[in-house]
């Protein structure tokens, strides 16, 4: 279902005219905050190279590392469905939690009872000045949708996420789930 203003919680998926844009083509953002200061997301299905083990080699797990956009990419970040499990996390909205004891996240993955469907990591973050979102909003930059997916949208497959979006919006952006992800080389 598609919404027509930003909050917690929501996607933003990107509009095809972003293509060309390096950061955010093709991408499908997380919000993880929306407020009268700004906003903050995380790009969910832009997988990067390597693996939390890569990264932080006393981690015994081979969790990908995603693309969370291009502020602060020396930082690393989490999103996961194990509040329960992982104290001092925020809720984002749908059992969707942002943060929390990076210790104890540590020693649950060491001991495997974390799955990839209950947490993902990020370097950096896409963030929005007061209003940015709302002027790329605007100029229809971004498409916001309600997260049906709730907390399950952590496990789910990056590949493909924005053309199966694209695709359930129907209409005129049916033509370009299909389209290279670079017109220049078709």
């Amino acid at each position: 279902m598609i919404s027509t203003k930003p909050k917690k919680g929501h996607l933003l998926i990107a509009e095809p005219s972003t293509i060309g844009d390096i950061s955010f083509n093709r991408s499908v953002v997380l919000l993880a905050d929306h407020n009268a200061e700004g906003s903050v997301g995380f790009i969910l299905n832009k997988p990067l190279g390597f693996t939390i083990h890569d990264l932080i080699p006393e981690i015994d797990s081979d969790f990908k590392i995603y693309n969370g956009g291009p502020v602060e990419q020396d930082n690393l970040y989490f999103i996961h469905n194990i509040p329960d499990l992982i104290p001092g996390s925020i809720e984002i909205s749908n059992g969707i939690y942002w943060g929390g004891d990076f210790e104890s996240a540590k020693e649950l993955m060491n001991q495997g009872l974390i799955k990839k469907s209950n947490i993902r990591f990020f370097l950096g973050y896409t963030g929005w000045d007061a209003h940015q979102l709302e002027d790329e909003l605007e100029v229809n930059s971004w498409i916001i949708s309600e997260n049906k997916y709730r907390n399950k949208i952590i496990g789910k497959s990056s590949n493909s996420f924005w053309k199966e979006r694209i695709m359930e919006l129907g209409g005129e952006y049916l033509i370009w789930s299909n389209a290279p992800e670079n017109p220049t080389l078709n």
